[in-house]
């Protein structure tokens, strides 16, 4: 994602009694590692999805990751927490395109980099899952329509990508940061309120267990977005100590969220066993490591396939998963591909199709959706 950085002040007018001009506006240095970040937390979320879970990988493998990965499968059952990650660095992205930005300009950008790939990969998984020889269930053509949309999971719908409940995340916290912030106008003020109030209510609401206060502030999710908004403040000035107040407090509540949602105690029968340690230690890095890149610390990383590293993550996340099933099924199970051989494969080759759909799909659907949706309509 790419969003427009901070302007200058306005230029004080000139005493000559001449029109001032207009400022200048200032745009951002790209942030790489951001990019390279956000593919590595979609790897994470892959390394889970075909070696730290149990569930229909099993029967794509054959029998449990655990038999397939006996030493490296505690490890990859982590990779769920990639998840937070990503929404700490939606946080930052979300408010760093927000700034600035009028409502619609701010529709149209999140509208445009969401909508393409997802409406093609909901489109290329129904379609795969239809073939009779892929063993997996496709949902029903009127389910798959409503997929279309985003909303199936309020709708209580059959989800087409097992991923897409982060969208409905997303979207959700787009929705409020939206309406609390990017229609009044984009101040420090404001979104340090915005931080404050969402933190208070998404306690409350957990404390409360309402289930429509629940559903609106996202307590589980909420301290990684507000977050990552902190942290875009400590790009803005490192030295804003509010900024890493909300930060720090982020944090804390978030890694309880991860550890009482993600955590299990010891137990033979259960697969994805984590300790509390572990997944405190995994969020902390996650933390730290949009931190880095706030302050400015990996600035020297400029490598142009960090660039196509980000263009690739969104078109990955959305396909590796389902897909990932055939795939590691055609190619353990009937090519006799070894464990290993087949989990590089096989993410090799959803980055290949993300590739696909970022240069045949995103390259000219998303301008041509970003400029429709700002248009103005023609008054009749």
């Amino acid at each position: 994602m790419t969003a427009p950085g901070t302007t200058l002040p306005p230029l004080p007018a000139p005493q000559t009694g001449q029109q001032p001009k207009a400022a200048p506006t200032r745009h951002p240095a790209r942030l790489y590692a951001l990019d390279g970040l956000r593919l590595v937390a979609a790897l994470m979320v892959a390394a889970y999805h075909y070696g730290g879970r149990d569930g229909e990988i099993s029967q794509a493998w054959g029998s449990s990751p655990q038999d397939q990965f006996p030493t490296l499968h505690g490890w990859f059952a982590y990779g769920c927490l990639g998840v937070q990650i990503f929404f700490v660095i939606s946080g930052f992205v979300i408010c760093m395109s927000g700034w600035g930005r009028p409502l619609r300009s701010f529709f149209a950008s999140r509208a445009a980099r969401l909508l393409p790939s997802y409406w093609v990969a909901i489109v290329l998984v129904t379609a795969v899952f239809a073939l009779p020889v892929v063993a997996y269930k496709a949902v029903s053509p009127s389910d798959a329509l409503v997929n279309l949309t985003m909303l199936q999971q309020p709708l209580g719908v059959d989800r087409v990508l097992g991923v897409c409940w982060t969208l409905w995340a997303e979207l959700r916290f787009y929705a409020l940061f939206a309406l609390c912030v990017v229609l009044p106008g984009a101040t420090r003020h404001r979104v340090v309120l915005f931080c404050a109030v969402w933190t208070l209510a998404a306690v409350l609401a957990e404390g409360s267990g309402e289930p429509l206060a629940t559903l609106v502030l996202m307590p589980e999710y909420a301290p990684f977005f507000i977050g990552g908004i902190g942290l875009y403040l400590v790009h803005r000035n490192r030295h804003d100590v509010t900024a890493w107040g909300i930060v720090a407090v982020s944090w804390l509540i978030g890694q309880h969220f991860a550890v009482d949602r993600t955590w299990h105690a010891p137990n033979p029968d259960f697969f994805s066993y984590r300790s509390s340690f572990g997944i405190v230690v995994v969020i902390t890095l996650g933390f730290a490591a949009v931190a880095a890149i706030a302050l400015g610390w990996t600035s020297w990383a400029k490598w142009r396939w960090l660039t196509v590293a980000g263009a690739l993550t969104y078109p990955f996340y959305l396909v590796h998963e389902h897909l990932g099933w055939v795939a590691v099924a055609a190619l353990h199970r009937r090519v006799g591909l070894p464990s290993w051989a087949t989990f590089g494969t096989t993410i090799a080759l959803m980055l290949v199709l993300a590739w696909l759909l970022n240069r045949y799909v995103e390259k000219w659907a998303t301008p041509l959706l970003r400029r429709s949706l700002n248009q103005r309509p023609h008054a009749t």
